[in-house]
């Protein structure tokens, strides 16, 4: 168990130190935005809403969980593709895993305008102009439910 956890570890490091040189999270692949701006930006270009996740994703296991049941797998890929513009804002607590300094100063910014609580994970789907549509956490039963889930909050 602790083996596999180190290994996690270490393949944690290599793509967070990948992901500060690339400005995306290669976990996720290309899709995942890191910067608010650019998130905007395509937001603006597409009509798409932007999917908005604070996560702590070396310390925050729904978030973990959220990761890897929804946002990981092919069916919320292919969907969100078409539906959202994303953007993950990551708060690691591991000094291993700091972000760069501009990164978590934005994602900090952004925290006190749409996660003034706290929360881990918080969904925010706002526009392009930064209104809030919809938020939302972790959910159980994968990416067929969560992408349900997601449709609710948008047509409210």
């Amino acid at each position: 168990m602790k083996k596999s956890l180190f290994v996690c570890l270490l393949i944690g490091l290599f793509f967070s130190l990948n992901s500060a040189f690339a400005g995306t999270t290669p976990e996720h692949g290309k899709e995942w935005k890191v910067k608010y701006g650019a998130a905007v930006e395509e937001a603006k270009v597409s009509h798409k809403p932007i999917l908005m996740v604070f996560a702590g994703s070396d310390w925050c296991k729904p978030c973990i969980m959220l990761r890897k049941e929804v946002w990981d797998t092919e069916a919320f890929r292919t969907y969100a593709k078409e539906h959202f513009v994303l953007l993950e804002l990551d708060f690691p607590r591991f000094k291993k895993n700091q972000l760069p300094a501009d990164q978590v100063k934005q994602n900090e910014q952004l925290a006190s305008k749409f996660n003034k609580e706290g929360t881990f994970p918080l969904v925010v789907l706002t526009d392009a102009e930064g209104h809030v549509l919809g938020r939302t956490g972790y959910k159980a039963g994968g990416p067929e439910k969560y992408i349900q889930h997601l449709e609710s909050l948008m047509h409210h």
